[in-house]
Order: C-alpha cells, then structure tokens, then sequence
C-alpha cells in the first residue's frame, strides 16, 4: 500500500513525538532515503531465481510484467550465492535516469514521434510494452528499497539500513544517498540537503 506521509516540519515532528512514545524512547535513528519517482515494483525470487515480477498495482493485486524486468540489467536473473534463500521478495522501483530520458526523447524526436512527458511516464510506458524488446531499449533501472514476504535466515532482522546493505551483497543497487541519523533535527536537515541536491541527482524523486 501507500506510504504515510508529511508536508510540514510540523507534521514531521509529530510523526517523530508518535515513533518515540510507541516505542518508549527518547530519540530515533532514522534511515534515510530519496523517494523516486518511478514505478513501484516487486520481484520474487524462488530459490535464487527470478520467477515473476509484479507492478504494485492496487496495493493488493498488481500486473505480471515478468518478462520485461528481465529486460533491466540491473535487475539480477538470479541471486549470486551458493546456498540462495527458499524465497526473497525485493521491493523497489523501476525508472528512468534522467540523460537516458533526454536521450529517449531525441530518438523520438527524430523519427519524428510524440516526446514523452517525464522519465516517470516514460518508465511506466516502457514496462506495459507488449514487446519486451521496445522495453529493453529504453534504458530502464532498478533501485531496491526493501524487501516483501521472504524465507531467508541471512535477511537482518533489526535495521532496515541493514537490509539495504544486505541487498547490495545480492547485487541490487540502493541509492548512494540513503544514510542514518539521530533525532528529528537531524532527520529535517537531511531532507533539506537532498533536497538542494535534488536537481543534480540522477533521478526523479519526488519526497525523502
């Protein structure tokens, strides 16, 4: 489903004051992260091998585009490990870097087709294709940021920054920009920071 979110250092901080009375603390660590604007996918491996691939859809039931996140070299067809888990559910999401979309609507410009509006509506187009051929040329990435249902004993259990850096080990990438720190102020200044960065990324984000 959807995330909770705030629009305010307001609504921030009451989101900081509930975490820290839910949980008995005086301050948080947070792990945090740039939140692309691209689509949402989930990519289940059984025994170290990529078996479907699914949009997020409704939050419950999505669309099977399997084959055409094969498609996507940063996406593993399998699981670089000796003994893979029974089953790792990778959440992430699928994009377009933002010179792969300038370079996409060149193309289309030249054979004298409609430019598309966004790397976001490119990057959902281009994995509805029919043809996982049309989808394999547009220059689609993969950034992981969790993880779903999963039978893995090696999966860290206690930090989600963790589970990133543990995801690495399998070959996905995270964003480079994802840190930890301490305390809501800390928390807001962070925001802040990326999002002075936020025209020079590589990427679309629309929220930390």
């Amino acid at each position: 489903l959807s995330l909770s979110n705030a629009f305010d250092d307001a609504e921030v901080a009451a989101f900081d004051r509930r975490v820290r009375e839910g949980l008995s603390v005086d301050c948080v660590e947070y792990a945090v992260e740039p939140k692309f604007d691209g689509l949402a996918v989930s990519l289940c491996y059984e025994n170290g091998i990529l078996k479907t691939g699914a949009t997020r859809g409704d939050g419950n039931t999505g669309e099977d585009i399997t084959l055409n996140l094969k498609t996507i070299k940063s996406i593993p067809l399998s699981l670089p490990v000796e003994n893979p888990p029974p089953l790792l559910e990778v959440r992430g999401e699928v994009l377009m870097l933002k010179a792969d979309f300038l370079a996409l609507n060149q193309r289309q410009l030249a054979k004298g087709e409609k430019e598309f509006a966004n790397p976001r509506n490119a990057a959902a187009g281009s994995l509805r294709q029919l043809d996982p051929g049309i989808t394999a040329s547009r220059h689609l990435t993969f950034f992981a940021y969790g993880v779903g249902q999963y039978d893995d004993p090696h999966l860290p259990q206690d930090r989600h920054s963790d589970v990133l850096k543990y995801l690495t080990t399998l070959h996905f990438p995270v964003a480079k920009e994802c840190q930890i720190v301490t305390g809501l102020q800390a928390l807001l200044d962070c925001y802040r920071t990326i999002g002075m960065q936020r025209e020079d990324l590589p990427y679309a984000i629309d929220g930390v």
